[in-house]
């Protein structure tokens, strides 16, 4: 039996810095990784803003660069063709460019389903022949028939994703819906398994708080840059994100959301009372970790125990 290739770690390549970056701070080179986010949080807008970014050498979000564009594969499955393209064609003018001259393929397919051998197969054969530098698939939820919330279900489909990106050298991004609420870290609120969290390796996180969407980045082996206020705006009759610089300086980063944040928020977006596995289940919190905070906000009146569970008490929820 021969052993597994072995190497010195000094003797491992160190890869250049033009090489790090897919778009300078917000996406690793060839990374996979999620875009999330409540609905409505605009992340369908990001998404075509990083492809048009890759495929132009254009700056993303008119701020972060990209040194070596390329081809951009993209699957839009909640959005009408006309839609894609009027919203490609509106970053496209808001960057000073053309969208005819970009290359951005866009598969046309009504169906793909990353459960399906058949499409799997046939997805793999498009990457391979188009060679994208980026693939965009959108949003998660439709390219599949699985339980999101078990592991075993989700991990497979993530690892042919991480398999197809090692294999062909190309990013790949997933869309993907964040519970509602807002009252847990980024990564954390992702629906489903925690699996879609661990698998990215550039995460890009949007989030509304009251008027202002944020976003958040977080990256598996680079420092993140720090959290963006960003706009949805028309430039005529072209709508695109723009990072918002006009930010008083005491609102330069999004409100840091404690645990007992997380428990509230879960408590405020449940119809009926949480046991207490629920409520560890929805904070993602260890289950020492959720004792001593419900302790607390049991004992300053925040949180009520109920026969069926925990639920906010009456002033609590007239506060949110």
């Amino acid at each position: 039996m021969s052993m597994l290739p072995v190497r010195l770690a000094h003797q491992l390549e160190d890869a250049p810095a033009s090489r790090r970056w897919l778009v300078e701070g917000l996406w690793a080179e060839a990374a996979v990784g999620i875009v999330g986010g409540e609905p409505k949080c605009c992340k369908s807008f990001l998404a075509l803003d990083l492809a048009v970014a890759v495929a132009s050498g254009a700056p993303c979000l008119r701020r972060y660069a990209v040194a070596r564009p390329g081809p951009v594969l993209l699957y839009a499955a909640e959005d009408a063709l006309h839609v894609v393209r009027e919203r490609l064609a509106g970053i496209a003018e808001v960057s000073r460019l053309d969208l005819q001259r970009l290359p951005i393929h866009v598969i046309t397919a009504p169906s793909v389903r990353l459960d399906v051998e058949r499409d799997r197969n046939a997805l793999y054969e498009t990457v391979a022949t188009i060679k994208p530098r980026l693939l965009v698939l959108d949003p998660f939820v439709r390219l599949h028939r699985i339980d999101e919330n078990l592991a075993g279900e989700v991990a497979p489909l993530l690892a042919y994703l991480r398999e197809l990106q090692r294999q062909l050298d190309t990013a790949v991004l997933l869309v993907h819906h964040a519970r509602k609420g807002g009252h847990v870290r980024a990564g954390q609120a992702l629906r489903g398994s925690s699996e879609l969290h661990a698998w990215g390796d550039s995460n890009l996180y949007l989030r509304r708080d009251r008027d202002k969407l944020w976003l958040t980045v977080e990256h598996r082996a680079a420092p993140s840059v720090p959290a963006l206020a960003l706009a949805l705006a028309a430039h005529g009759t072209a709508v695109a994100l723009h990072v918002v610089d006009t930010l008083p300086a005491t609102a330069t980063d999004p409100p840091e959301v404690t645990p007992a944040d997380r428990i509230v928020g879960a408590l405020a977006a449940a119809p009926t009372p949480l046991s207490r596995r629920a409520l560890r289940d929805a904070c993602r919190m260890r289950n020492t970790a959720l004792g001593s905070v419900l302790a607390d906000l049991l004992a300053a009146g925040r949180v009520i125990e109920h026969d069926r569970g925990y639920l906010l008490a009456p002033a609590a929820t007239d506060s949110r």
